[in-house]
């Protein structure tokens, strides 16, 4: 068997280039001769009809010029004195020419040229042998015909050629054709000729050697796919693309079987249809119809109240406007506002989203909310303050590590703004009628805000009749079945291994029930785990669901792989996006860099990748890619990663109908729910500085979070050294600057004293690595979360409010004030302070590992905040759910009172307007209606500041 093997190989390794072609002569000879008799009859025929001397001369040219179309290469053909040769017509394509003398000077061919030619497709005929275009039809005929004999010239000149080449082909021996003819299929793996040529397969036709992948065809190892018999793959794009795809597994089914395949073409999407459609098949997520109205009517159960309360709000002002009128509340007058679908206005105080009611100054279109309306009235108007004024202070590169501060940086420190704001010079008239604010807050001064609204009069009233009648309707169960007093989990506490399987403990607090999270496998998800997912829902906790990638076609998530779908040097369709914007861990500055370099650092395992102390030079991207261009510039792993999403009811961006964002009208402007990329380098242990790290805060917005793909690092034992010893120098300053403890000496203790303390004086100060509980060393384990519950809320922000000048932020920087602990995203707790809080205040996070393949669904207005103990990617997506309308209507009032210059003062979310839209969208769904959302026709001139 082993000598039959080597004797194919042999063979491969010594047959020429000649041989390469011999069968596809042979069949091309046939199909010209074919050609050629039915060229002649039809020419023959022609020229009798137009008498036209059958003798005139139809063979060879002087300078004819053929044209062969192809869909990758144009190439010229010359036929001169029974010479074919193919020369290039675009292109930078090298051709090696091998002329084999027949017999003839005259009569030779390139071999090489012609094995290009002989893929070249249809010909056509050239300009220079019609002609000019002039004369009647009958010579523009004429010279047709004349054109036809021409190409029936060169197929008798090329028959010739080609004949003479296979006779002196037909001089190899006959025991390599032997070999060759009886390799069979043998193997999977199909080799090329030492000159670079393709072989012919059992049947005598040319095999491409051409990879899919890399679109090359010189490389010496390739793999066929037996199940569509037309892809094929080179050994080093498999290992270096594939690496858990053993070759075996490509000539079963292919990638691009497997619809899977990460080559730059199929990572766009540019593909044929047919495979398309069967990628968003297996992608494909539907709700039935019968589904839909009971998860509508479950929605009007929970928004009702919600309606209700801005319906409140608009009658308030409505009869606050009838009395400023004179007039009765039902013969109201109010101000229809021309807005465009696709506009939105902002509060002019507050920059709050105003979704229907709201006042304006017919001169300056100043806009102002109901909510700044009544607090204006009460005398204590907030919202639109300005925020206090300092800077962080670059003080060199070795305050970062313990070192003095630099003169020349401490003189450009500002100190903070104490000034207070200036009072409002707003005025009230008699009957509670506003005028419009000076200039000096964006106002004109000289007209009273009248009452408009954007929807059409009574909407949000009459949607709320609507919906009354459907709630209050009999035998109409509006709440799902799942909302039971306890759920399955509790058999957890009696010992069920199988519900033990679906719960992991993240917390240790006394006298509570909920310290067990829910863990579903997505494999293992039926329907039924639905309602089990939304008892814990119900109840503001966190959900991990494991093994989500399993459910996917298994695309490559590799940070290079998603660089190559949407890198980009000469090809004008694509833009060129070579470098990216990061985030340095140690000192919060953004640098640039080149986004090879970067993923180059994010998979060397941190070989050059420390800073002259021998710290962990720590880097996270910004915003890559765009989240507004994800998918855009990654359309196959947008899909991908919507397939992977767990409880598509709720997650899924077009189809959850759950997902109160789907019910926004689809010309309206929408708000960036994602996805978005979070890709960064990682370390296992606890540095203290310099982290990576997503510090805590708190989304507005449901979001679920991927563990896409991970690569851990590793960190020889005198890194490790080092590192203690600089974090040792980190908390001498830490005491010195935050304690006022005077700083000792300290280097020889560190050298000297490996029991990870050092004294001070103010006591023993740890500065070990410390490791949290759970197993670091897992090979899938990626990032450690802390999720904090909605109730413990009040206690973190007193207990951050009380130490925010123990952290440091941009530049190392001790921070000299908060304006929110937790929406300023300035703070991570380290173990230390999750300690401290536990002790002073009683309340500790949910804590937990997100391994590889994880989902972690993290209800809004629950604080959380990360750490990457490897170099991960993950991938999150935000929707909204009717259990959380409470928690986004409460963040959104909470960033209404932020400064103006507050990073999270935009209310991008426009909980209100998707609140009314969705509520619209269930009450048609359960009356059986079309949707009737308000559309606007007329434009505004106007959008929101």
């Amino acid at each position: 068997m082993e000598s039959e093997e080597v004797k194919v190989e042999e063979a491969h390794a010594s047959m020429s280039k000649d041989e390469a072609i011999l069968v596809e002569i042979n069949g091309e000879i046939d199909t010209l001769k074919k050609e050629q008799s039915l060229t002649e009859n039809f020419y023959v025929r022609k020229r009798r009809r137009l008498g036209v001397n059958h003798g005139e001369d139809c063979g060879e040219s002087n300078g004819l010029v053929v044209k062969t179309g192809g869909s990758e290469r144009r190439m010229v053909t010359y036929v001169r004195r029974g010479r074919v040769k193919r020369e290039k017509w675009e292109g930078d394509l090298d051709m090696k020419e091998n002329r084999y003398d027949v017999g003839d000077n005259e009569n030779c061919v390139s071999s090489s040229s012609y094995a290009e030619c002989s893929r070249g497709g249809k010909m056509e005929l050239g300009d220079n042998v019609a002609g000019k275009e002039e004369g009647n039809d009958s010579e523009k005929e004429r010279r047709k015909v004349e054109g036809e004999g021409w190409c029936l010239g060169v197929r008798q000149a090329r028959i010739k050629a080609m004949e003479k080449i296979k006779t002196v082909l037909m001089n190899v021996s006959d025991d390599k054709e032997d070999v060759l003819s009886n390799r069979g299929k043998k193997g999977i793996h199909r080799k090329m000729n030492n000159n670079g040529t393709s072989l012919e397969d059992n049947e005598g036709f040319l095999e491409s050697t051409m990879c899919h992948q890399c679109q090359r065809n010189d490389k010496r190892e390739i793999v066929r796919c037996t199940r569509c018999k037309t892809k094929r793959y080179c050994i080093h794009c498999i290992k270096t693309w594939y690496p858990d795809m053993p070759a075996e597994a490509f000539a079963e089914a292919c990638p691009v079987c497997q619809l899977n395949c990460n080559c730059k073409s199929c990572l766009r999407m540019e593909v044929p249809i047919e495979t398309a459609a069967k990628i968003k098949e297996k992608l494909n997520f539907k709700v039935g119809d019968e589904q839909k109205i009971q998860y509508s009517k479950y929605m009007i159960k929970v928004l009702l109240p919600f309606i209700e309360q801005i319906n409140k709000e608009q009658m308030i002002e409505r009869e606050l406007e009838a009395k400023i009128q004179g007039v009765s509340v039902s013969d109201t007058k109010i101000i229809e506002t021309a807005m465009g679908a696709d506009e939105r206005i902002y509060c002019d105080n507050c920059r709050t989203s105003i979704v229907d009611y709201h006042r304006s100054c017919p001169r300056c279109s100043y806009d102002l909310c109901l909510t700044c309306c009544r607090e204006l009235r009460d005398g204590h108007l907030q919202g639109g303050e300005k925020g206090p004024s300092f800077k962080y202070v670059d003080y060199g590169y070795d305050y970062l590590h313990g070192g003095k501060k630099s003169v020349q940086a401490s003189t450009m420190e500002n100190k903070l703004d104490d000034s207070p704001c200036s009072p409002s010079q707003w005025k009230l008239e008699e009957n509670d009628v506003i005028l419009c604010p000076p200039k000096t807050k964006g106002g004109c001064g000289e007209e009273s805000l009248v009452l408009n609204c954007l929807l059409p009069d009574d909407y949000v009233s009459n949607l709320l009749v609507e919906a009354k009648k459907i709630f209050d309707a009999p035998k109409i169960k509006c709440a799902p079945e799942c909302l039971e007093r306890s759920c399955s989990c509790s058999k957890f506490l009696n010992g069920d291994d199988f519900m033990a399987q679906k719960t992991c403990k993240a917390a240790s607090r006394e006298d509570s029930s909920d310290n067990n999270l829910y863990t579903p496998s997505a494999v293992d998800i039926e329907h039924g785990d639905l309602k089990h997912f939304q008892w814990h829902w119900s109840k503001g906790e966190p959900v991990i669901v494991s093994n989500v990638l399993e459910t996917t076609l298994g695309l490559s998530w590799e940070p290079m792989v998603m660089w190559r779908a949407f890198r980009q040097v000469k090809n004008l369709d694509h833009d060129t996006l070579l470098d990216v914007t990061a985030i340095t861990c140690l000192d919060w500055c953004e640098v640039d860099v080149n986004v090879r370099q970067f993923f180059n650092g994010y998979s060397d395992t941190y070989k050059s990748q420390f800073d002259d102390q021998g710290w962990p030079q720590i880097l996270k991207l910004k915003d890559w890619p765009p989240s507004t261009l994800f998918e855009k510039l990654l359309p196959r792993h947008g899909l991908e990663f919507i397939s992977c999403l767990p409880f598509k009811e709720y997650t899924h961006p077009e189809e959850g109908h759950l997902n109160l964002v789907t019910k926004l009208p689809s010309q309206s402007i929408k708000p960036d729910m994602g996805p978005k990329t979070y890709i960064a380098y990682g370390f296992r242990e606890e540095l203290g500085r310099g982290d990576s790290v997503t510090k805590l805060h708190c989304d507005m917005s449901d979001a679920v979070n991927v563990l896409t793909h991970i690569k851990g690092v590793s960190i020889q034992p005198k890194h490790l050294d080092k590192i203690k010893e600089v974090k040792a120098k980190h908390a001498a300053q830490d005491q010195m600057e935050i304690f006022g403890v005077v700083q000792m000496e300290i280097d020889e203790q560190v050298k000297a004293n490996m029991n990870n303390q050092i004294q001070l004086s103010g006591g023993k100060v740890d500065v070990g690595l410390n490791l949290c509980s759970g197993s670091l060393d897992d090979a899938e384990s990626g990032a450690l979360w802390d999720i904090f519950r909605k109730q413990d809320v009040p206690k973190l922000e007193e207990y951050l409010k009380r130490h925010f000048n123990e952290f440091r932020h941009i530049y190392g920087n001790l921070l000299p004030e908060v304006i929110h602990p937790i929406h300023d995203q300035t703070i991570y707790l380290l173990t230390e302070h999750k300690k401290r809080l536990k002790e002073e205040y009683g309340i500790e996070p949910w804590t937990f590992i997100q391994r590889l393949g994880d989902a972690v669904i993290i209800p809004a207005g629950c604080p959380h905040q990360v750490r990457n103990l490897k170099s991960c990617t993950k991938v999150a997506l935000d929707f909204v759910s009717p259990e959380n309308i409470p928690s986004c209507f409460q963040l959104t009032e909470e960033f209404r009172l932020l400064p103006l210059d507050h990073r999270a003062k935009e209310d991008k979310l426009e909980v209100k307007k998707m609140l009314i839209h969705a509520m619209r969208s269930a009450v048609d769904d359960v009356n059986g209606v079309e949707s009737s959302q308000p559309v606007k026709g007329v434009k505004s001139s106007r959008t929101g500041n």
